[in-house]
């Protein structure tokens, strides 16, 4: 899980999600670590940041047909990061529903960085993302019934942040 928390939800238009960066996350070790030779810097990786915006986003169009459809990343359109992400951080992931149809949907996302110190969020990146809903896929493969892509992770995640939105 690469979120923690649900801030804002409006479903079939946004969601904004938060992640708390800690430096006990196993991924600031080795990141960049100063086998290189320069000075050891914990920094979030970038395909992390992209995976948080994912999550966020997809469960975004999830929510658009109560999580009855699997979805799942299909494209990563656009990436722009300007600036790192390091422990004692907060990001928040904002993403916009700005397509959506019976084959999957597209979204437009912001990421805000909170440096701790200075008390306001900063802007440092932009994703643009397409998802499939991989049940009306046209490939003919068989997926299993039961929801795989929205597990009890994502439906306990959505349950702490006070959307208890599925039907058990």
């Amino acid at each position: 899980m690469w979120v923690d928390t649900v801030v804002a939800f409006e479903p079939g238009r946004y969601m904004h999600a938060i992640k708390n960066l800690s430096q006990a996350e196993d991924y600031f070790h080795d990141h960049f670590d100063g086998s290189d030779g320069l000075p050891a810097t914990a920094v979030m990786p970038a395909s992390l940041i992209v995976e948080g915006m994912a999550q966020t986003a997809g469960l975004l169009v999830g929510s658009v047909n109560q999580f009855k459809e699997k979805v799942i990343l299909a494209k990563i359109q656009r990436v722009e990061l300007d600036e790192d992400a390091v422990p004692g951080q907060c990001l928040k992931y904002e993403a916009q529903l700005t397509r959506v149809d019976t084959a999957g949907a597209a979204t437009e996302g912001v990421v805000l960085r909170l440096d701790h110190h200075d008390g306001e969020w900063q802007e440092i990146g932009r994703i643009s993302l397409m998802f499939s809903h991989i049940d009306n896929n046209m490939s003919g493969r068989e997926f299993p019934e039961h929801n795989f892509v929205f597990g009890e992770n994502f439906k306990n995640l959505l349950r702490v942040s006070g959307m208890d939105i599925f039907d058990d």
